[in-house]
């Protein structure tokens, strides 16, 4: 082997004299080495075309190594020949050694083997024993389980269900693993799931029972929390009527009054909705307000691991519930349906309030906010619509009151309300069209059936229905029975309306947002009565009046109702909880001036046609007469007769003494204008100084008249009465006195002749100076001086037409 390698070795080296070729070599033989990739020198020696050499040089590199084989077994073949003989020499001794161990086993079994029949028995025994533990183990631990299994299917059949399942929980996590019999953690690994899905079906059957319920009692919770709501509103009129009876009476006496106000507490209330007295809010009390069954299902899920997707089915259903309770009836009218409506509403989010408080994070705050915004939404859409609808100021009244009710009830829980009250606010005016338009037909019908006639009362009552309730009387003492009342029923009637508008306007007003609104009830008081009602009067003053007395009876009628309408503004100052000190200072005009001007206008217009139809007796005074009357004329002696029955029968008694005084003096006044206005027209040619002196009687006789009214009217209204004569008696002074050229002194003219017209005054003067007069011609006969009389009046009328 040795020989034959040797040849070759010298071969190689002796083909190393190419100094290329080996350069080749030694780089292959250091890739290989170095475990490079080869491929490069593949690829060159195919690229030079020699693919031979790297052959011959690939077989070189395997020669030299098989030579560097070759010595290290030459190095360590001397090594290998010692350890042979080694073996060797030990082989005898392990035969002995082999020889010497099978005695040794031999002896050893027949020693042991009593005691290893002994060990299989103990072994055998030990094993039985473990079974039996095993086994007593196995039936304790299936005993437990058994009482375990049957707790949880008592608890089922209780529907106890948060216990089963806590049962169940813990043969699952205690028993199942530890569970010998595979059958048995079979039945039992099926069983349990059934369990759990049986469980989540019980609770939700029972949820969704108790949302069916819910809804009924939502309504009914809607209405009592409404009611409450009401009845608190209710208290709170009766405290402020009281506080006005204390205001009145401090106002009309000088003694101090104290008085108390009782403070009703609101949170009683409110905790009287849906109070059960349990700590975790689950019930209802009598109202059968129970959230037992919800907090069950939502406990039973938490328990199952499901409380996010309960949370979730919660919340979607009771949004359906909320978007169903929206829904308005086409057949039933709003105005049937609308307190349920709210009710429901109002119900709801009685029971959201409950849960969000005591439901452990069922619904969050953010969700009940959303479901309220939704609601608020609707409902103020379908206010909206069925506001404008409606074309009753009543019907209006009724749904804005109870949503009123339901804002105040829902503010108690903490929902916002001023997107109601905004919509409350923007039908404020067409509410109010309504119901003047309401109050325009009522007044047209009342006025309608009056008959003119001084209202009779027969018993207490109908006078403190009649006049004390609106503070039109003009004393404190009560009258004896039956009782003439200076007004006719109209007034009353119109009274009731006025005060059933002010309460009405107040009402819609009130609990709407806005704390100060007597400017906007006054307001429309204001339009009521100058619009409506003065022009209601006064068109039954121009189309129906056609009698003394019936313009006598509207005119006292217009003075009864300048009291009531004192009574109207504080009426509605009252129930606007403004100080009637405030609106006692701020008095406005009589808003039915226009009314009373045309009553009294008309009654003093017929009566001075009634006047003018005696005056047409002036045409019989004898104008030339040598004889004056004593006891004046006939036609005043007529006028006056008439005047003191008017005035003593019906005008003294039933209408005001400024009434009468106006009216008096306006007739007065008249007749004054018709006397001086004979004088100065055509029908009167001339006329003697007796004349004047029985025109003066008569102006004496129309002054004692005027005197006499002193007994109905002061001293001074009577003076007054008498100033209306002024024109008449002036013209007779004038023309009776002895130097009627003082007239043109401006002086005396200011003083006694104020009233006068200088060209009624020449006409007059002309027509006493006529030449046929006998008074001037017998003063002519008298000799050569001229009458200074006659010279002064001469002279008055010259220098008067010289003026004109």
């Amino acid at each position: 082997m040795n020989p034959s390698k040797l040849p070759r070795r010298k071969v190689t080296q002796a083909n190393g004299d190419d100094s290329g070729d080996k350069l080749d070599q030694l780089l292959l033989s250091s890739a290989i080495c170095n475990n490079e990739d080869l491929g490069s020198f593949v690829r060159k020696a195919f690229a030079s075309g020699k693919p031979e050499t790297l052959q011959h040089h690939l077989k070189h590199f395997a020669r030299s190594k098989e030579s560097e084989i070759e010595e290290v077994c030459k190095a360590h073949y001397q090594d290998f020949i010692l350890a042979v003989d080694d073996l060797r020499s030990l082989l005898s001794d392990v035969e002995s050694l082999k020889s010497s161990l099978s005695d040794s086993n031999s002896k050893l079994q027949s020693v042991a083997r009593p005691l290893l029949t002994s060990l299989d028995s103990f072994v055998e025994a030990r094993n039985v024993s473990k079974n039996v533990n095993l086994a007593i183990d196995s039936v304790e631990a299936c005993v437990q389980l058994m009482e375990v299994c049957s707790r949880a299917n008592s608890y089922l059949s209780e529907d106890k269900f948060y216990m089963a399942l806590k049962c169940v929980d813990a043969i699952e996590r205690n028993y199942l693993d530890k569970t010998q019999s595979s059958k048995l953690k079979k039945i039992l690994e099926k069983k349990i799931p059934e369990i759990r899905s049986y469980i989540e079906r019980k609770v939700n059957k029972e949820f969704g029972d108790w949302l069916v319920k819910i809804r009924v009692v939502s309504r009914n919770l809607g209405q009592l929390a409404i009611g409450q709501a009401s009845s608190a509103r209710q208290r709170e009129e009766d405290l402020r009527i009281k506080q006005r009876q204390a205001e009145e009476q401090s106002r009309l006496s000088v003694r101090d009054c104290i008085y108390a106000l009782e403070e009703e507490d609101e949170d009683g209330i409110v905790a009287g909705i849906g109070d059960d007295g349990n700590s975790n809010g689950g019930g209802g009390g009598g109202l059968g307000f129970d959230l037992t069954p919800l907090y069950r299902a939502y406990h039973i899920h938490q328990t199952l691991g499901l409380e996010d997707g309960f949370k979730q089915y919660y919340f979607e259903n009771r949004k359906l519930q909320l978007t169903s309770d929206f829904q308005v009836s086409s057949m039933t009218p709003f105005l049937e349906s609308h307190q349920t409506f709210f009710a429901q509403i109002a119900g709801f989010f009685v029971v959201e309030d409950r849960v969000l408080r005591t439901g452990g994070g069922l619904i969050s705050k953010m969700e009940v906010e959303n479901l309220w915004e939704i609601a608020v939404s609707k409902m103020c859409s379908v206010l909206e619509d069925q506001f404008s609808r409606m074309q009753t100021a009543n019907h209006l009244l009724l749904i804005k009151d109870y949503v009123s009710l339901l804002g105040v009830t829902l503010r108690r829980f903490g929902y916002p309300i001023d997107a109601l009250l905004d919509v409350l606010s923007k039908h404020r005016d067409k509410y109010h069209e309504l119901l003047l338009s309401d109050c325009r037909k009522q007044i047209a019908e009342a006025i309608g059936g009056d008959k003119f006639e001084q209202m009779y009362m027969k018993k207490e009552y109908e006078y403190s229905m009649n006049v004390l309730s609106f503070q039109i009387q003009t004393t404190d003492i009560i009258p004896a029975f039956p009782y003439v009342a200076p007004f006719s029923s109209t007034v009353p009637d119109c009274c009731r309306i006025v005060r059933s508008f002010i309460e009405d306007s107040v009402s819609f007003m009130s609990y709407g947002g806005q704390l100060e609104f007597y400017d906007v009830v006054k307001k429309y008081l204001d339009k009521l009565l100058s619009e409506v009602l003065d022009e209601s009067l006064l068109k039954l003053i121009n189309t129906s009046v056609s009698g003394v007395s019936q313009a006598m009876q509207m005119a006292a009628n217009m003075a009864v109702m300048e009291r009531a309408c004192d009574f109207f503004f504080r009426h509605a100052a009252q129930l606007s909880g403004v100080p009637l000190r405030m609106v006692e200072r701020s008095r406005r005009q009589f808003p039915l001036r226009k009314a009373r001007d045309a009553a009294e206008e008309t009654l003093s217009g017929l009566l001075k046609a009634k006047v003018d139809g005696f005056m047409t007796l002036i045409e019989n005074v004898n104008w030339m007469t040598d004889d004056p009357p004593q006891d004046g004329n006939e036609y005043v002696n007529e006028v006056i007769m008439y005047l003191e029955t008017v005035v003593s029968t019906t005008a003294s008694q039933i209408l005001p003494t400024q009434v009468l005084k106006r009216v008096l003096l306006d007739v007065i006044s008249h007749i004054s204008e018709m006397i001086v206005g004979t004088l100065v027209s055509d029908s009167v040619k001339r006329f003697s100084v007796n004349a004047i002196t029985g025109i003066d009687t008569d102006i004496k006789l129309l002054e004692s008249f005027a005197e006499s009214q002193g007994t109905h009217l002061s001293d001074g209204d009577a003076n007054q009465l008498k100033l209306a004569l002024a024109e008449s008696r002036q013209m007779v002074n004038l023309l009776v006195s002895n130097h009627p050229e003082n007239f043109l002194n401006p002086v005396i003219r200011e003083r006694s002749y104020n009233a006068l017209d200088h060209k009624k005054v020449v006409i007059v003067s002309e027509k006493l100076k006529d030449p046929s007069d006998r008074l001037f011609g017998t003063f002519g006969s008298r000799g050569s001086r001229q009458n200074p009389k006659k010279k002064s009046l001469d002279t008055l009328i010259k220098r008067l037409r010289d003026v004109s």
